[in-house]
């Protein structure tokens, strides 16, 4: 198995040692793209399952547009079209055919070119806006509440497991509404959704804010965000949701008569997150020893491992935990019974502390015969022997403890990871020495804000939502601003 880099010591080969080595993803045979593995499928299923039930419980449904998108389509909303022209795979032929001049091999038939290019999705606004062209007609047609599960492509140079891969899994949600006052209200909606689940399930703490007009999705008036601190201070976007105006119900001409009579163009959103959240998950809770998971998020809770000399004792024990497992399944709490003995107990212990399982269970013969059993919790690591009767319910309060526990030392991490800065003299040197998130005053110029990227690498991760109004200077240009920024390296 082998033990990890320290974060210390090199925090980004910790990072993708731990993806490999806890099972979550590997590279593939294609440039840039991931296998997603077993053990890392099943968290992104707990991710999705719940994110799906909270849209639902909001009045969204699921549906499913295609993966390709006509080139004359996705240029139609000319600022979505140039934000991704860089990063579009294009299918221009059908058909392949066998090599003449190598019979072993395939080349492109030329006579099979595609009477119009078709760009692989990096986004689906095109082609559903393109569709909901033929729903709406009617004010009674609205508000249309669509979500979707796919995969992406966007041609990224520089890749990293979960991070950043050529193709990954999200899902979008698209909504169209007949005022802009129901688009707005959707749009910050839908970042509250993203805000719960985030702190309730990845007991992540997040800034809510809005993205800067050059940060903001391309084609959108405005782009809700949430930021999350990584464990070397680092920002992570972790989820968006987009107020796109009226401008693809005027790229793809879909208007809609009011109750008026009045014929008007459709006001839109889009929203989403994808398996980014999976890096934000391991990067935000995680040791040098492994994974440390969220109980929520934890595709098993718990797992017990026997530990035995004789077949007798591995039946007793084995009975033990068959009670228990029937138990915590009713309570809904998933567990793992490993009697596998072609593997030690102590290769167990920490085989299921890389994979961050939050708690495991021991039980040998003394064990038994005390009606006790041996609890370790993946957050503190904190060692305790305790009694068989009402197991069931100790764990769940040790679950309920580890969720809380991992939201608060996230919390008080952050909290102790930002800072004020006035000058930029000053906010250079923290950014290098501390690193962190930085509250700071700017002008509103793209051309600060360019200017700060440029020389430090830091970006403006949001204006906060709760921002309060405050007289300064921006500590690059001394023009008056009104409100802090939050300012950080990012992923």
């Amino acid at each position: 198995m082998g033990q990890l880099t320290s974060r210390e010591e090199d925090y980004s080969k910790w990072y993708n040692e731990l993806v490999q080595k806890a099972d979550l993803a590997e590279n593939s045979g294609v440039r840039g793209c991931m296998v997603i593995k077993p053990y890392g499928y099943a968290i992104w299923e707990k991710i999705q399952s719940n994110l799906d039930r909270m849209f639902k419980e909001t009045g969204h449904q699921n549906a499913y547009f295609p993966i390709f998108i006509p080139k004359s389509l996705f240029e139609a909303e000319e600022k979505n079209a140039e934000g991704f022209a860089k990063e579009c795979a294009v299918v221009t032929h059908y058909r392949l055919k066998s090599d003449p001049n190598d019979k072993t091999k395939l080349i492109v038939d030329p006579e099979a070119k595609l009477e119009e290019e078709l760009i692989v999705r990096p986004t689906s606004e095109a082609i559903i806006w393109n569709t909901y062209k033929g729903w709406i007609q009617s004010y009674r047609d609205l508000p249309i509440l669509i979500n979707q599960w796919a995969n992406v492509v966007r041609w990224e140079m520089r890749t990293r497991l979960f991070l950043r891969t050529a193709e990954f899994l999200w899902q979008e949600g698209h909504t169209a509404h007949a005022t802009k006052q129901e688009a707005v209200e959707e749009a910050e909606k839908m970042l509250d959704v993203y805000t719960e689940f985030a702190e309730k399930y990845m007991a992540l703490p997040v800034i809510r804010g809005k993205k800067t007009p050059s940060e903001r999705f391309a084609g959108a008036d405005d782009t809700y965000c949430i930021e999350a601190m990584m464990q070397d201070g680092k920002a992570l976007q972790a989820g968006t949701s987009h107020f796109l105006g009226q401008n693809f119900a005027k790229a793809f001409d879909v208007k809609f008569t009011d109750k008026e009579g009045k014929l008007d163009h459709v006001w839109a959103t889009s929203w989403g997150v994808s398996t980014r959240l999976m890096g934000a998950l391991i990067m935000s809770h995680s040791d040098d020893e492994g994974l440390v998971l969220p109980p929520a998020l934890a595709p098993i809770q718990v797992v017990a491992v026997p530990i035995f000399r004789t077949d007798e004792e591995l039946t007793k024990i084995s009975d033990k935990f068959f009670q228990l497992k029937s138990d915590l399944q009713k309570a809904g709490v998933s567990f793992k019974y490993d009697d596998d003995n072609n593997k030690r107990p102590g290769w167990k212990f920490a085989e299921y502390e890389l994979k961050g399982v939050p708690v495991r269970l021991a039980m040998g013969p003394r064990d038994l015969e005390n009606n006790q059993v041996e609890i370790v919790r993946r957050d503190t690591k904190e060692k305790q022997v305790v009694s068989f009767d009402n197991l069931a319910e100790t764990i769940q309060n040790i679950l309920e403890e580890m969720q809380t526990n991992l939201y608060k030392r996230a919390l008080d991490y952050r909290t102790s990871r930002i800072q004020k800065v006035n000058t930029y003299a000053e906010f250079k040197e923290k950014l290098e020495k501390d690193g962190g998130f930085f509250l700071a005053h700017w002008d509103g110029t793209e051309e600060t804000e360019a200017l700060v990227k440029a020389e430090t690498q830091a970006t403006i991760r949001c204006i906060p939502l709760d921002a309060r109004e405050e007289d300064g200077v921006c500590m690059v240009t001394g023009k008056p601003s009104k409100y802090r920024v939050v300012f950080a390296k990012a992923y």
